[in-house]
């Protein structure tokens, strides 16, 4: 396969074959053309986190976004069935626009993004991109495209929060008991795949969480982040061995035992690490007299670190009990910080874990003079699928108009919600004194004031590019 093919099929890869960029929008964006100031010709608009669960936001999702659909020509075969899907529809048809974009401009959306560098951490109620036409003939189609640009980054924005909120719960709790947060890369792992909507919500969702973390189940994700970023090693995340319910029952219940050794010698050696879920009859039972008794000589003397799995239960409840357990089955050591910390064996939670729950957990643990390097966390609903748009209050508005050679000030302000209240006029990011703040352009300074957003995007071409090793470094810093 030559590189030209590979480049394609690299960015063919999650699109199906009858998408039609024209289609995907809102159909009320149909009708919108018709609806501006007969002079206008010029839109400016931004996209914010109107505030939501987490003062900050990890900005994340774009360029995935660009490579893979904003760069797709519009052509006159999506036009045709545009119109024909407007007429039966119920909507109107721009079909002189559409084609003025395909004649003037090769079928390239003329509009130009400016935007924070993925990865950033940025307090909400800022700006983190920019939108405006380029064309004054079609400066429509920059709303337009509202729906796709919005949905393009609120939902891998979030995962990217959620999961760096995570990271710094376990940092705080790993340098209280540890002094160090070496393992922290490790501690929480992505099982959102099979929870999730879609396989490009596990790809896009993954790839947010390797923004913050290592550990990942999601393939899709770890695909999504090495193709369309690129990073050094040519992998964004790591997984280890593991055992799910059926291949442990169906040793049958008798077999456990037998179930457990298989695994031993099958990962077991020196270094190594494996995961084996517990709890398919008894956790407890299972870690006492199999884990603990029968087999741990084996596990000593084959130098693997053993994870146990448990998955069921109230989590706080189980993990307290379990850690217990495998303190006396394997015995600690007391490390500087006067905290506990297992021999041979370690716990991940991988059942019913949110940030609430690890929060818990770690509490617990800790109280109880334990290591929070004891146990690491899987989460895949709380972290993948139990978010929406107003998790954050992602909202993208126009900002300015331009009419007849000046541009206006545009902005809503709903006396029934103030939280709805949107920004005037053409918008810059910048960093002033250590304060991240968004203010109008005509007050930035270029003396005193460092802009933070810059041209990715402009005329169907993609201007800049991050490989994930800086958006990781972006999001640490």
């Amino acid at each position: 396969m030559n590189m030209r093919n590979h480049l394609k099929n690299i960015i063919n890869d999650f699109i199906d074959e009858d998408y039609n960029p024209i289609l995907d929008t809102d159909s009320y964006k149909l009708s919108h053309f018709k609806q501006y100031p007969p002079d206008a010709h010029g839109y400016y608009g931004y996209l914010e986190s109107r505030g939501g669960e987490y003062e900050n936001v990890v900005f994340f999702g774009l360029q995935y976004f660009m490579k893979k659909y904003l760069t797709k020509r519009v052509t006159m075969e999506h036009i045709e069935e545009a119109q024909e899907f407007a007429a039966l529809h119920g909507e109107p048809f721009n079909r002189e626009g559409w084609e003025y974009i395909v004649n003037k401009h090769g079928g390239k959306f003329p509009i130009r993004i400016k935007a924070v560098s993925e990865g950033s951490v940025i307090p909400t109620h800022n700006i983190l991109l920019s939108l405006e036409s380029t064309d004054d003939e079609v400066f429509w189609v920059a709303s337009f495209l509202e729906t796709m640009i919005v949905r393009a980054v609120w939902y891998p924005t979030t995962v990217a929060t959620i999961s760096f909120h995570v990271k710094k719960l376990l940092e705080n709790y790993h340098n209280m008991t540890e002094g160090n947060t070496d393992a922290v890369p490790f501690s929480l792992h992505d099982f959102g795949a099979r929870g999730v909507s879609s396989y490009e919500s596990s790809a896009i969702g993954g790839a947010s969480h390797l923004v913050n973390f290592m550990g990942s189940d999601t393939v899709a994700g770890v695909r999504l982040a090495n193709k369309y970023y690129g990073v050094s090693g040519k992998m964004a995340g790591f997984s280890i061995p593991a055992s799910e319910h059926s291949t442990m029952t169906s040793w049958g219940r008798d077999g456990e035992e037998d179930a457990y050794r298989n695994m031993l010698n099958a990962y077991g050696e020196e270094g190594s690490i494996f995961a084996c879920v517990s709890d398919s009859y008894d956790i407890f039972k299972a870690t006492e007299s199999l884990w603990g008794d029968k087999l741990r000589e084996e596990v000593i003397k084959s130098g693997v670190t053993l994870v146990v799995r448990p998955d069921s239960g109230d989590p706080k409840t189980v993990v307290t009990k379990l850690i217990q357990i495998l303190e006396q089955k394997f015995g600690s050591i007391v490390n500087d910080k006067g905290y506990k910390v297992l021999n041979y064996v370690k716990i991940i939670q991988g059942d019913g874990v949110n940030p609430k729950s690890i929060h818990d957990i770690l509490e617990a643990i800790t109280g109880l003079g334990f290591s929070a390097s004891n146990i690491a966390f899987g989460m895949g609903g709380g972290l993948l699928q139990q978010l929406d748009r107003d998790t954050q209050k992602f909202a993208l508005k126009c900002s300015s108009i331009q009419r007849d050679g000046i541009w206006h000030d545009v902005y809503k302000e709903p006396a029934t919600d103030p939280g709805k209240n949107s920004k005037a006029g053409k918008l810059v990011l910048v960093k002033e004194g250590g304060q991240i703040k968004t203010i109008r352009k005509s007050e930035f300074n270029r003396e005193t004031q460092e802009s933070m957003l810059e041209t990715v995007f402009e005329d169907g071409n993609i201007l800049k590019t991050y490989t994930f090793d800086e958006v990781r470094e972006n999001s640490n810093r």
